[in-house]
């Protein structure tokens, strides 16, 4: 038995490979924007949780007797959910918006088992930084933060940026550990039967 993970995200999969875990990498192909507009009148952990369940079930009928996760995150700011900024102008209109404030990162899971599942949205207040514009422009620059969900990383460089969490810290870089875990259990698996070291 695999853990199968429905995301191109290196995050997520580094995430699992720094947890003793060699998943399997099988993207999902969901059209997200239809979905979330099908979804517009639903409560943004509802909408995010929507997005990581369509992208493990997309992934789960070619893999019935392995763990199939799909997640997904967006970051709640000012009451409107934002996804990835995906250019440096975005990235840096984004942080303009965002810098010196707090907002959530709601990150959805869905966490399938042939027949069974487990779909829920962890939520973790980001606090940051009042960060400069040319720290900003830089780090637009770099091209790290364009395909993350609230234009930001925690682990790399946009670590410099964020003055502190309160949540689950994996949850934030893309994949809660305690909440993949809590389903593992409720499969009757233990997490440490997917090491590989």
């Amino acid at each position: 038995m695999r853990i199968v993970l429905a995301s191109a995200s290196p995050s997520r999969r580094m995430i699992l490979t720094n947890a003793g875990v060699d998943p399997l990498i099988r993207p999902a192909d969901v059209d997200e924007d239809a979905l979330l507009a099908s979804l517009s009148h639903a409560t943004p952990a509802r909408r995010v949780a929507a997005l990581a369940e369509a992208k493990a079930l997309s992934v789960a009928g070619e893999f019935p007797d392995d763990v199939v996760i799909g997640g997904d995150s967006m970051l709640l700011l000012d009451g409107r959910l934002q996804g990835k900024p995906h250019t440096p102008e975005k990235t840096v209109e984004r942080w303009g918006e965002q810098a010196g404030k707090a907002a959530e990162l709601l990150t959805g899971h869905c966490v399938i088992l042939g027949d069974r599942k487990v779909v829920e949205t962890t939520s973790t207040t980001v606090h940051f930084a009042d960060a400069s514009e040319a720290d900003i422009a830089a780090y637009a620059r770099s091209g790290e933060p364009l395909q993350c969900a609230g234009a930001f990383t925690l682990e790399a460089l946009g670590g410099w940026f964020i003055d502190r969490i309160e949540g689950d810290p994996s949850s934030v870089i893309g994949l809660s550990l305690p909440l993949v875990r809590r389903a593992l259990y409720s499969f009757g698996l233990d997490a440490s039967h997917f090491w590989t070291r």
